[in-house]
């Protein structure tokens, strides 16, 4: 096939590398939103660590992990993303989160 056909057949009169470096400049303003938006979210879980430090709670919270989990599969479902994948990427922000937490524990 052509590139021409190619690029007819997604019904986008620009050039292919035109439309992918569109792609791509929004792919990078999203990451970028993403970056903003996990430092915020560490910013409020360092909170949340330093008040279980203080107060002799423990770091994890399974029961709370939990239902995070079951409420962003829901969300990722509802965002036609897949719940596996969302489950992975907030399992492993949950255990960065941990990890910060046992380190504030450990502070004097």
């Amino acid at each position: 096939m052509s590139q021409r056909s190619a690029d007819e057949g997604h019904g986008s009169p620009e050039p292919a590398a035109t439309r992918l470096g569109s792609l791509r400049e929004s792919i990078d303003n999203i990451d970028a939103a993403l970056i903003h938006l996990l430092a915020e979210r560490f910013k409020c879980t360092q909170q949340v660590g330093e008040l279980k430090a203080a107060h002799g709670l423990p770091a994890a919270d399974l029961a709370r992990e939990a239902a995070q989990i079951e409420r962003l599969r829901r969300l990722a479902a509802d965002a036609r993303l897949d719940p596996e994948f969302a489950t992975k990427f907030l399992r492993f922000i949950i255990q960065e989160v941990i990890r910060h937490h046992e380190m504030a524990a450990r502070k004097p």
